[in-house]
C-alpha cells in the first residue's frame, strides 16, 4: 500500500514535470478511446494497460503506445509507476478491481455506471476514505466545459426561471450481451439512463419529491427502454427517457419561463441553442475543441492528485451515491435485478 509520504511525492512529481501515468484496466473500446485522449495530452501518459490476456494488452499496448502490458489487472495495480488506475471493464465488473487498487493505496478514476449498486458504491466510498485514497466516477460529462456554460445561462436570467427539462439517449444495440445479460449489469439505464440523471443532476440538484416511471423489458428481464419523471423541491419537472433499443435524438431541453435551452447531445455536448421567447433563435454556443471529451476527467483527476484532494469537484462522491441510489429505486420498481443485488 502507497503511504502518504509516497502519495506526496508522486503529486510533488507531477507538480514538477507536469506528467500522470495512467494505467488503464480493461481492454476494450472504453479502453481504446482513453487512450486515444492520453496520446493527445501533454499532462498525461499512456503508461500500462492490463487485460486478462497477455497478448490481448501486449497488441493494445503496441496500438496505442502504452509503456506497460499487464496480463492480471493485480500486475498493473502493484506497479508503483502508476498514478492512477482507470477502471475501464464492464461496470459489472467493477467492485473487485477498484476495491483490490483502493487496498493497495492507487488513485482510481472508475467508469459509469460506477458500480452494480449502491451497496457496492457505499463499501468502495468507504474504503477511499478509510484509505485517505483519490475517488472519481468517469461520468465523463461532469467534467466537461458544456456545464459550466449552461449554468451560467441558467443562473444568468437568460431563459428566466427553468420549469421543465426533457432528455432523451438512445441507441440501437441489438443484442449485445452487456445489455441483454444479468451478470453484465444489463439494460439501458446504467448505461445509458445514467447520463439522463446526471443531466438533472449537474443543473439541478434540489431535492426530488415525487419519481414515476416506466419501462419495457427483453426476455433476459433488463430494461431496454424506460421513461423516468421526477418533480423537484423547486417545482421543476423533468422527464427522462433512456434506450438500448431505438435512435434517439439525445437532447437536452431546459424550458423557462423567457426561452429555452437546447443541448444537441446529453453524452457529449457540442452546441448550446439559446431561444427566447416563442422559441425565438437567440444564439448558437458551441464548446471548446476537443480531442474526445475524456481529457477533461484525467484532467481533472491529475489536478486534484496535485491539490492533494481525495474526489473531484466536478463529481463528488456523495452525487455518485445519490444518483446510484436513484437506480437502484428504479430498478427494484421495475423488476429489474443482477447476481450481486443478493450478496
Amino acid at each position: 500500500m502507497l503511504t502518504r509520504y509516497e502519495t506526496n511525492r508522486k503529486a510533488n512529481r507531477m507538480k514538477q514535470n507536469g506528467i500522470m501515468r495512467v494505467g488503464i484496466v480493461g481492454a476494450g473500446w472504453i479502453a481504446e478511446k482513453a487512450a486515444i485522449t492520453l496520446n493527445g495530452l501533454q499532462e498525461c501518459e499512456c503508461y500500462a494497460i492490463a487485460s486478462r490476456s497477455l497478448e490481448k494488452a501486449q497488441a493494445f499496448a503496441r496500438q496505442w503506445h502504452f509503456t506497460k502490458a499487464y496480463g492480471s489487472y493485480a500486475e498493473l495495480i502493484a506497479d508503483e509507476n502508476v498514478d492512477l488506475v482507470y477502471v475501464a471493464t464492464p461496470h459489472s465488473h467493477h467492485f473487485d478491481v477498484t476495491k483490490e487498487a483502493l487496498q493497495a493505496g492507487k488513485p482510481c478514476l472508475v467508469e459509469k455506471a460506477f458500480m452494480a449498486n449502491l451497496r457496492q458504491s457505499k463499501e468502495i466510498v468507504s474504503l477511499a476514505r478509510e484509505r485517505q485514497v483519490f475517488l472519481a466516477e468517469a461520468i465523463w460529462t461532469r467534467y466537461q466545459p458544456a456545464v459550466g456554460m449552461v449554468r451560467e445561462l441558467i443562473s444568468s436570467g437568460r431563459i428566466g426561471t427553468p420549469r421543465l427539462v426533457t432528455a432523451t439517449l438512445g441507441y440501437s444495440m441489438g443484442d449485445k450481451p452487456r445489455i441483454m445479460r444479468p451478470d453484465l449489469c444489463g439494460g439501458a439505464l446504467l448505461d445509458l439512463g445514467v447520463y439522463a440523471l446526471n443531466f438533472v443532476r449537474m443543473f439541478f440538484p434540489a431535492p426530488i419529491v415525487s419519481m414515476e416511471s416506466q419501462c419495457v423489458k427483453s426476455a433476459t428481464g433488463m430494461d431496454l427502454t424506460n421513461a423516468i419523471s421526477l418533480v423537484l423541491e423547486d417545482g421543476l419537472l423533468c422527464n427522462l427517457q433512456s434506450s438500448a433499443a431505438c435512435v434517439g435524438d439525445n437532447i437536452g431541453v431546459i424550458a423557462g419561463t423567457d426561452g429555452n435551452l437546447i443541448i444537441d447531445n446529453i453524452n457529449n455536448p457540442q452546441k448550446i441553442t439559446v431561444n427566447g421567447p416563442d422559441r425565438t433563435f437567440v444564439e448558437d454556443i458551441h464548446v471548446p475543441r476537443q480531442i474526445t471529451g475524456y481529457e477533461y476527467q484525467f484532467l481533472a483527476c491529475r489536478q486534484a492528485l496535485i491539490d492533494g484532494i481525495l474526489e473531484p469537484h466536478e463529481m463528488p462522491h456523495a452525487e455518485t451515491l445519490f444518483v446510484m441510489e436513484l437506480m437502484d429505486t428504479l430498478r427494484q420498481k421495475w423488476g429489474v435485478r443482477y447476481p450481486m443485488d443478493s450478496e
